[in-house]
Parts: structure tokens; sequence; C-alpha cells
């Protein structure tokens, strides 16, 4: 199956990009503004896009500083049932993010637009992660 890959070294540590994953202020801070989490496993997390998109993710692992999983429950079809994985490694203080955007059904022109977008937002991540300021989709 496709999957999307991107990988960003933040100059940070990893307990602060764990924390812009998983808290709801962080994802708000590079994602979208309006997201709602709990950083516990098993529950459920919402993220809107304005009114084009609403995406719903079981949170299925928090580890800390090291891994963030989640399976799309609801939203665009293409990403239903898709998983998003942020890999963290600890690197001379710094923190290399290697994410995945796994379980495509199909390579299409809304998987390609889906990739340019998270190139877009490891920038955000990597920028609110090293500054406290990112670039997220703003309601």
């Amino acid at each position: 199956m496709p999957e999307i890959r991107h990988l960003v070294t933040i100059d940070a540590p990893a307990g602060v990009v764990f924390l812009a994953l998983t808290e709801q202020e962080g994802l708000a801070g590079w994602w979208t503004s309006d997201a709602e989490v709990k950083p516990v496993i098993g529950s459920i997390a919402g993220f809107k896009f304005g009114d084009q998109y609403h995406n719903t993710m079981r949170v299925v692992a928090l580890d800390m500083n090291t891994r963030v999983e989640w399976i799309c429950l609801q939203g665009h079809p293409e990403w239903v049932d898709t998983s998003l994985i942020f890999d963290l490694e600890n690197r001379e203080g710094a923190t290399v993010v290697r994410f995945t955007h796994g379980d495509w059904r199909e390579m299409t022109d809304f998987y390609a637009t889906c990739n340019y977008h998270w190139g877009f937002y490891m920038r955000s991540l990597k920028a609110f992660c090293e500054t406290g300021t990112g670039e997220p989709f703003i309601k």
C-alpha cells in the first residue's frame, strides 16, 4: 500500500516535539487551530480544516518522546483507515522526526495533494518546536 513519508530534523529536544504532537495546544500551534485532543491511548481526536475537512483519529500509540500513532476513523474517504505515525529520535540535542502516513489504498491526485501539504506541515511543526510559532490552518 502507498505511504507518504517525510523526515525532518528539529532543533529541539524530543520532549518538546512529543508535546507538540500530543497536546491540544501543540497540535493547534502547527497543524490546525481547530484541534480537540487528549494525550490518552484509545481516545478520539478531532481535527477540523474549516468546513471542508473534519478528520477523526483514534490515538493508538503514545510512547513517551519516541512515537505517536493515530488511525483515521472518519474524514475524507481516502484517509479512512490510514495510519499516521510520528517516530522521534534524539540526535545530539535535536530530534529527527520520521513521519509516515500509511495504508493508502492507491496513489491518487488527492494522495499527491496530501503529500504536498504534509511537507508544508512538517515545516510548520519544525518552526513551532524551534520558535513557538508554526503555520497551522486557521479556522
